[in-house]
């Protein structure tokens, strides 16, 4: 299968390195070179990440970097391609724009994806020409790691195009469910109210950062908590997520002035080295305003 990847930040980077282990041919495309650039190299760390953890062999790592290429042309991406997905910021007019100018240069019956972890399926679907062959792949951060992808059925989703979708998440050794095209969806709807009530928490002195995401990881078994989950994709990301579900869901998931703030003072999380935690080299090495 043609698998082109539309965004090479971190989720793109793990969509591509899953999809071109799992036997896939792949293209990346960003709208710099820098950017095609960056996302390749960090794909092949993240590879030999694997080799060293034993998680794959060096020569399935060879294999996977070989059938993986990236671009600037959308056009290059697209052309020969089966399956698209996008993983481009979460902006719904952004990811419309970007499915108008795919629905022209793909071919017409090639599977057309949004990485998008809560906004409307549907409605970035309805761009397409053919709508029926378009649905939502939301896979989860890092994507070469994490075992789920939802599967979101928009209004228009044909089951010809839900099947597709079930066999290439099999293919990349990931774990399928699906949801219907409700905002949030299952995980971001869940993974929010965690997120809010967590930083409502620190923002009210119930307890530490550090200790709150502490208990839901030795307490949940979860593998970060949530505060390190919201700097891990961002607090961008997340202060957008909350929003939208607060206009379509209501006030419960207003976002906390604590979010805010750091969103204001560009503290984004791990990709500007501050968020909630001060970061270096990809790794947590404090708290942030703590001496």
């Amino acid at each position: 299968m043609n698998v082109a990847v539309i965004g090479t930040g971190s989720m793109g980077r793990g969509i591509a390195h899953v999809s071109a282990l799992g036997g896939h041919s792949v293209v990346v495309r960003d709208i710099e070179q820098e950017l095609v650039d960056q996302g390749l190299e960090q794909i092949e760390t993240n590879l030999e990440g694997g080799v060293e953890r034993e998680k794959i062999s060096t020569a399935e790592k060879e294999d996977a970097l070989d059938r993986i290429t990236g671009t600037t042309s959308l056009e290059e991406a697209v052309e020969d391609a089966d399956l698209v997905i996008e993983a481009v910021p979460e902006q719904l007019e952004l990811k419309k724009e970007l499915f108008e100018d795919v629905d022209e240069l793909a071919p017409d019956d090639a599977v057309v994806a949004t990485n998008t972890s809560s906004l409307s399926v549907t409605e970035i679907a309805s761009t397409l020409e053919d709508s029926s062959r378009c649905l939502g792949l939301h896979f989860f951060n890092p994507a070469h790691i994490m075992p789920l992808v939802e599967i979101v059925v928009a209004e228009q989703t044909s089951d010809e195009t839900k099947s597709f979708a079930d066999e290439y998440v099999e293919s990349i050794e990931k774990t399928p469910i699906t949801v219907q095209d409700f905002p949030g969806f299952a995980s971001s709807r869940l993974g929010a109210m965690f997120s809010l009530e967590a930083i409502r928490m620190a923002q009210e002195g119930v307890a530490s950062i550090e200790d709150i995401d502490e208990t839901m990881r030795l307490g949940y078994n979860l593998p970060m908590g949530p505060i390190e989950l919201v700097d891990h994709t961002g607090v961008d990301v997340n202060l957008e997520v909350m929003e939208y579900l607060r206009e379509e869901l209501g006030e419960r998931f207003k976002p906390p002035q604590l979010l805010k703030r750091k969103y204001r003072a560009g503290k984004l999380g791990k990709k500007t080295g501050e968020g909630f935690y001060v970061w270096e080299d990809g790794e947590i090495v404090g708290v942030s305003g703590e001496e």
